[in-house]
């Protein structure tokens, strides 16, 4: 008869080998949906059909995949901060523009939407390697233009949006003035035991206690919580606290690590925000708070013909 004892350990042995095949074979579906169950890979609208001015961009990104764009401009002299906007992992950057309508409004803003390899019109296949080379060739070419202030643009990266935005802030210290996370993990690792529970004991971050075994089966780590202590730019941090994906405490521990090294972080909870809708179950508070970080850590320059009108009536009067 066969012992209690190694049923027990067969079972364990079983999930864990069931761990790492779905791991193996689903990893990239779970972490990347650019299409929606239902729906089609292409856009369903696009920006002019909610009365929005835009450009049509196309980049290349530095391994050669075609990448697409749009570009909204509040109004076409806008010299407001220019917000590179990196998206959430389901869908593609349609889905939204109803939000981005608002933000425009409200934020008196520009707005940069990046369709991520293998999303939206996009070409290619995504990877964390290959999002991380779409996101510099998006703000290379936001920093190259001679229409916006290229001293404001600010990165703004929701869910795996923010994972990006961190890496792309971290290595353009000179590019980005500040950059905004919503509800964002620390990291693929622990997510995979958040989604699948048994493999915690597997799998995880940096502050994962477990043995970790299984972390080299992974693909795209998307390690947050090891980028955001770098990051020199002021963050802020939005936090819906009835988020179902993404556990708040991802959100807390990020701030954690970004604070013990950077002064210029800020963290706001919004008690009603779940992970798609912190921005519309915040109302006016979550864009009052969006606002009052950009007019503090990327204000207005004052324009140099005012510059130097200032100077020389200063000069006049000592005359």
């Amino acid at each position: 008869m066969v012992s209690y004892v190694s049923v027990l350990l067969y079972g364990v042995g079983g999930l864990v080998v069931a761990g790492m095949a779905l791991l193996v074979a689903l990893q990239e579906r779970l972490v990347y949906v650019p299409v929606l169950p239902g729906l089609t890979k292409s856009y369903p609208i696009n920006p002019a059909r909610l009365r929005l001015t835009y450009e049509d961009v196309w980049l290349r990104s530095p391994d050669g995949v075609r990448l697409h764009a749009w570009f909204i401009k509040l109004f076409p002299d806008c010299r407001g901060p220019t917000l590179l906007f990196f998206q959430e992992n389901a869908g593609n950057i349609a889905h939204r523009l109803e939000m981005v309508r608002i933000m425009l409004q409200k934020l008196q803003c520009n707005v940069f939407m990046l369709s991520y390899r293998g999303y939206g019109a996009s070409d290619g296949f995504p990877s964390q390697h290959g999002i991380t080379k779409d996101a510099q060739a998006a703000l290379d070419h936001l920093s190259q233009r001679t229409d916006i202030d290229t001293t404001r643009i600010v990165v703004f990266g929701r869910s795996l949006g923010g994972a990006v935005g961190s890496v792309v802030t971290k290595n353009n210290p000179d590019k980005v003035a500040a950059l905004i996370v919503e509800n964002t993990f620390t990291s693929i690792l622990d997510m995979a035991g958040v989604l699948l529970p048994f493999l915690k004991y597997f799998i995880g971050g940096s502050g994962c206690k477990g043995p970790k075994i299984l972390n080299f089966l992974v693909r795209s780590p998307w390690s947050t919580i090891d980028v955001i202590g770098e990051v020199k730019q002021p963050i802020l941090f939005l936090s819906g606290l009835q988020d179902e994906m993404i556990p708040p405490a991802h959100m807390q521990m990020l701030y954690a690590k970004a604070a013990a090294h950077n002064r210029q972080c800020v963290f706001v909870d919004f008690p009603n925000g779940m992970h798609m809708d912190t921005w519309l179950s915040g109302g006016d508070h979550y864009w009052r708070t969006i606002k009052e970080f950009l007019q503090e850590h990327v204000p207005e320059r004052k324009d140099d013909d005012s510059s130097k009108n200032d100077t020389a009536a200063a000069i006049k009067s000592s005359l």
